[in-house]
């Protein structure tokens, strides 16, 4: 994968996948500030200073080339407005494995479209880089996410008790994945 060259930006039908700029910190910082967006997640709600060394992290990640994990701003077509952003990380190249992540803005939540947004990472996850599995997880208690997962044709395959510590209270988690010819019998409509 090393002699893979860039695979993004990816249009959607209503999203374009790219990497971040400096003129997103106001649009990141609305969503990562968000209680809602930062219920499950380990950081957040985030304070300015936060966000800026999110960004700062991710604009080092960003000036290199090849990276294991892509971290890409999802900007709403429609409304040129950055809404969130999607993670694809190949985390073992030798079994052909990778993970996805996300996160929302809350004004956007139940509009499809961070189902739209996964759903084209998979196929890059698949497609181009000739991955065999992807897994994603979630807090047990993190309905609109395993629903994307769930939507996506994942399947959850465990339930890991106290899995991750989540402002200082151990919390339970479940782990979804999609191999690659199940990604493409949903894709097909099989």
């Amino acid at each position: 994968m090393t002699d893979l060259k860039p695979w993004f930006p990816i249009r959607t039908a209503r999203l374009l996948l790219r990497e971040f700029t400096e003129d997103d910190f106001d649009a990141v910082h609305e969503y990562a500030a968000d209680p809602k967006v930062a219920r499950f997640m380990e950081w957040g709600p985030n304070s300015e200073d936060e966000t800026r060394a999110y960004m700062a992290r991710t604009f080092a990640a960003q000036a290199q080339w090849p990276r294991d994990a892509v971290n890409l701003a999802a900007e709403h077509l429609g409304e040129r407005k950055l809404i969130g952003s999607i993670r694809l990380a190949v985390t073992d190249e030798a079994n052909r494995t990778g993970d996805i992540g996300y996160s929302f803005h809350s004004g956007y939540w139940r509009r499809g479209l961070c189902t739209e947004a996964a759903r084209a990472m998979l196929a890059v996850a698949f497609g181009t880089l000739g991955l065999h599995r992807v897994f994603a997880e979630c807090d047990i208690e993190n309905r609109g996410s395993y629903g994307v997962m769930e939507k996506l044709g994942m399947r959850r395959e465990g339930h890991i008790r106290q899995g991750k510590l989540v402002k200082g209270e151990w919390r339970d988690r479940f782990v979804y994945a999609i191999l690659a010819d199940e990604f493409e019998r949903a894709r097909a409509g099989v």
